[in-house]
């Protein structure tokens, strides 16, 4: 059996480096104190290639203080296209392709997913790549997509990265409104769009949306057009009349072979990759830049963490094939391709992951799991909910056999999805499957806490910090708590953090967001709580939501999360939201919103046992003053729940301040909590 990937890193340091630890607990803290040598295994292990040396691993900002402002590896080069295409020859000699892909109405029509050789992979980067020069494109340039989760984006993303273009994509499901919001900040030369999507067994026409955005970029030099749903789309049919910018079709781009002796261009260590946005639920969304160097170290760390392994790895059962479910405009997009610079096959599915809106079906993912030879399923803790709540037995729908591990993100993952998982995934023998929860974020691309696969696993917990994140749990005084709940700080500089936000005067609002707190640390925003587990030498962490959106009560604080467990396990609720309206010289009111399964009613029954459950699970002080039965809980694209922008809304901020419609998943949900908060400014 192969080592885990872990396993291998702790080996190699050994060999190598001289150096043996007797905990995880000891290798991690080696790698948050000497952060030089740690960055540098990283790169030495994964034999990064540069032409030229770097001169330092990290250069300490001018101001003396840690953070922001810190310089990694100058002197070096990369690229993170060369380190994606670096495996292609090898994976491809070993049968193995790049891509394995699958759309909803291929599968409603009983078709098997789709595959890209690597050497296709490379030939249309190269291709695309070529003609992207042709048309002006240069290094510094801004290259913006309005796509879906297919190959064509990967394939865009690729050639963008090769010439030192910057990547920037919005969901074809963001409406005109919120990909203005973020592409007009960063004024692009050229957009990739679709002209439209399946999703959830209808067709959605994007193509006046596309209009609305086209007329709002005055920068746009060109437009290429991805047809989506209409194979005979031309990009030509969308330029409006006198439009200051050349129209291109996608088939047309790619026509051709690669040119001889074609290579990704070799880039600063810290040059631009890409610009990707804060969830954009106040004010603008933040662009935040991250750079090639940075993204490729903190997501080759991310393999050991998640135990993924290249295609061709030997010794094991079946070949690595990783999924992660996600659309384009969230980063775990981004995290899904990155999975390609250690060479591993990436499974992509492009729909609805709950099926036919008129007939739900759950087993939609499990399916494709099983068509695709996955062994590394990913997806929001919100997509195990509702195989919960729907009753799904995975096992019954699909043969997956070849599954090794299931990872949740977005929000916490509550007790009974991790019982659920365990129940229906069991491994030869009835093991339970490995279930790695993780938190991180948009802002650094990656992961803060997550899985190692040698620990064991504590329902509710993530098992360990991130090597190389010097994550605490602090007081609102500064000092670390453990076996507490305080804010999550990471105190040490990580190279994936960002390089600066799109036109960023002084930096002033890169402060602001992370450092106004406790300067020279880094707030991420998150409630967490380090859990001591001295049995196994290593430390887990919980998440209790966004420590802005905290419940305090009479003194008490407490993010959300729990109580959202205690709730959502009565098998009437589908879903909650809570929040806590604090008003100066006034008692704090809290209210309590569920959406409940079809066919049931908030009645006083169900009040008391929702009462009920609050007051054993967490204490009689979060009962909340009232209930409220909705539709649905407004959330971001990304699953997100909008407590914030609820709570702004209810202490009387105005509607459009707070909810960006078009940067959600069911702005429909908003309405119902506008009249609430109409009323009670009335009242």
């Amino acid at each position: 059996m192969t080592p885990t990937r872990m396993a291998q890193f702790e080996a190699w340091l050994t060999t190598e480096c001289g150096l043996h630890f007797e905990s995880y607990d000891a290798l991690w803290r080696w790698s948050v104190t000497d952060i030089g040598a740690f960055w540098q295994a990283l790169w030495d292990h994964f034999d990064l290639d540069s032409p030229t040396p770097h001169t330092a691993v990290c250069l300490p900002p001018a101001h003396g203080r840690a953070m922001p402002g810190a310089r990694w590896f100058p002197g070096a080069q990369v690229n993170y296209a060369q380190q994606v295409l670096r495996h292609a020859d090898a994976a491809h000699a070993a049968g193995h392709p790049a891509i394995v892909y699958q759309d909803e109405t291929r599968q409603a029509q009983g078709l098997p997913p789709q595959a890209m050789s690597w050497p296709e992979l490379q030939r249309q980067v190269a291709v695309l790549a070529t003609k992207l020069q042709q048309l002006g494109v240069q290094r510094g340039d801004r290259v913006c997509a309005y796509l879906p989760n297919t190959p064509a984006t990967i394939v865009a993303f690729l050639a963008c990265a090769s010439v030192g273009a910057l990547w920037s994509v919005c969901s074809p499901d963001m409406g005109p409104v919120a990909v203005l919001d973020r592409f007009r900040q960063i004024e692009p030369r050229l957009l990739l769009a679709t002209d439209g999507q399946a999703w959830g067994g209808t067709a959605h026409d994007r193509r006046p949306v596309l209009r609305e955005v086209l007329a709002g970029l005055p920068s746009l030099q060109h437009l290429v057009l991805v047809p989506g749903l209409d194979p005979s789309a031309r990009a030509a049919d969308l330029a409006a009349p006198g439009a200051g910018y050349a129209t291109h079709d996608w088939a047309d781009l790619l026509q051709g072979s690669a040119p001889a002796r074609w290579a990704p261009e070799w880039l600063p260590f810290e040059h631009p990759l890409w610009i990707v946005y804060s969830s954009g639920t106040t004010g603008l969304p933040k662009p935040i830049v991250h750079g090639h160097g940075g993204i490729l170290l903190e997501a080759l760390k991310g393999s050991l963490h998640n135990d993924v392994h290249p295609s061709t790895a030997p010794g094991r059962a079946h070949p690595e094939r990783f999924f992660w479910f996600s659309s384009t405009g969230w980063i775990m997009w981004n995290a899904q391709v990155s999975a390609l610079l250690g060479g591993t096959t990436i499974c992509l599915f492009d729909g609805n992951p709950g099926g036919p809106a008129k007939a739900p079906d759950w087993g939609t993912l499990w399916r494709f799991a099983a068509e695709a030879g996955v062994t590394w399923f990913g997806a929001g803790a919100a997509f195990y909910a509702s195989c919960l709540k729907a009753g799904v037995e995975p096992m019954q729908v699909a043969d997956l056999s070849r599954l090794q591990a299931v990872g949740s993100t977005g929000s916490p993952l509550s007790d009974e999805c991790y019982d659920w998982i365990w129940q229906q995934l069991p491994r030869p023998g009835g093991q339970p499957i490995w279930l790695n929860p993780i938190s991180g974020g948009t802002d650094f691309a990656g992961a803060f806490v997550a899985g190692h696969r040698g620990l064991p696993v504590v329902k509710g917990e993530m098992q360990c910090r991130c090597l190389g994140a010097a994550i605490e749990a602090w007081s609102e005084d500064g000092l670390p708590l453990i076996d507490a709940v305080g804010e999550l700080v990471c105190t040490q500089p990580m190279p994936s953090m960002p390089l600066y936000f799109w036109n960023d005067a002084g930096h002033a609002r890169y402060e602001a967001s992370y450092f106004d707190m406790f300067p020279g640390v880094w707030r991420h925003g998150d409630w967490i709580r380090i859990t001591p587990h001295p049995e196994s030498g290593s430390h887990g962490a919980v998440i209790y939501g966004r420590s802005d959106a905290t419940i305090n009560r009479h003194g008490i604080r407490m993010g959300t999360s729990e109580l959202y467990r205690a709730v959502e396990a009565l098998p009437e609720v589908l879903d909650s939201l809570v929040v806590d309206l604090e008003y100066l010289g006034r008692e704090s009111w809290m209210p309590l919103f569920v959406v409940l399964r079809e066919g049931q009613v908030l009645d006083d029954t169900l009040q008391q046992r929702l009462r009920s459950a609050i007051r054993q699970a967490l204490s009689a002080r979060h009962v909340p003053n009232d209930i409220f039965q909705v539709a649905a809980i407004p959330r971001t694209l990304s699953g997100k729940k909008m407590e914030l922008p609820v709570k702004k809304l209810l202490m009387g901020a105005a509607p459009e301040a707070v909810f960006k419609r078009d940067a959600m998943a069911n702005a429909d949900a908003v309405d119902w909590f506008v009249a609430l908060a109409q009323r009670r400014a009335a009242a």
